[in-house]
């Protein structure tokens, strides 16, 4: 079967509900527990690459000793037009290897439903053509791609975070939200982690929940969209 790398970077991330609609479409998920000391491949030999999630900073080799072997993935994967599919910190991540700027606590806290506004290059790119001109996405980030890298397509934005989804070259893109997290995941927030961002726990849930439905058939459709590339490529 025409497999997909996907690194987790956190123990409560994941490829969720997106790795499933993935599946639907005829792609095995090679996931790799990074954040476990799983050890990832030296050479690229999946169809595509999805790196997900996680707090620091996508050059952090610190607080994450991987996080270096997954840029050399990633830059292979740029190099080699692999599909990328970069979410959050993978978003991060792909735009800092292809040459752009992230910065770390950067502008307002986006968490939970959140919406997002499709800019016009959307219209003509495999993934976001004909979908909602405004979609939601559940966020939990503070730190921001702030300069797209050269030659990127800007893709999608929000109020608080202008660079919510880009297109590097013809087959990687990088997100900000988070299209695999559903309402679920907002209600296993605590309402500590919650307040702390300055949001009310329960307005938080119950947006999610009446954006549930809209917007998991949008990211389906994405996932879908995305397999599609990888199996053209493949």
């Amino acid at each position: 079967m025409t497999k997909v790398l996907v690194v987790q970077n956190d123990s409560g991330g994941g490829p969720r509900r997106f790795g499933e609609w993935l599946e639907q479409e005829g792609l095995a998920l090679d996931v790799v527990h990074a954040y476990a000391g799983a050890p990832l491949p030296r050479r690229l030999d999946h169809a595509a690459i999805m790196p997900l999630g996680g707090g620091p900073m996508p050059d952090d080799d610190v607080a994450m000793p991987w996080l270096a072997a997954v840029r050399e993935l990633v830059a292979d994967a740029l190099e080699r037009d692999v599909p990328v599919f970069g979410v959050c910190q993978g978003g991060q991540l792909l735009a800092h290897v292809a040459g752009g700027g992230v910065t770390a606590s950067h502008g307002e806290p986006e968490l939970g439903s959140t919406p997002i506004t499709l800019r016009p290059d959307a219209a003509d790119d495999p993934l976001f053509a004909g979908l909602p001109p405004r979609v939601t996405a559940v966020q939990r980030h503070v730190d921001a791609i702030t300069q797209l890298p050269p030659g990127a397509v800007w893709l999608a934005e929000s109020e608080r975070c202008p660079h919510q989804a880009f297109r590097q070259g013809a087959r990687a893109w990088g997100v900000q939200f988070h299209p695999e997290a559903g309402a679920d995941r907002v209600r296993a927030w605590s309402d500590e982690s919650i307040s702390a961002r300055g949001f009310d726990p329960a307005r938080l849930r119950t947006e999610a929940d009446r954006d549930e439905q809209e917007s998991a058939a949008v990211w389906r459709q994405v996932a879908h969209r995305f397999a599609r590339a990888v199996r053209a490529e493949g």
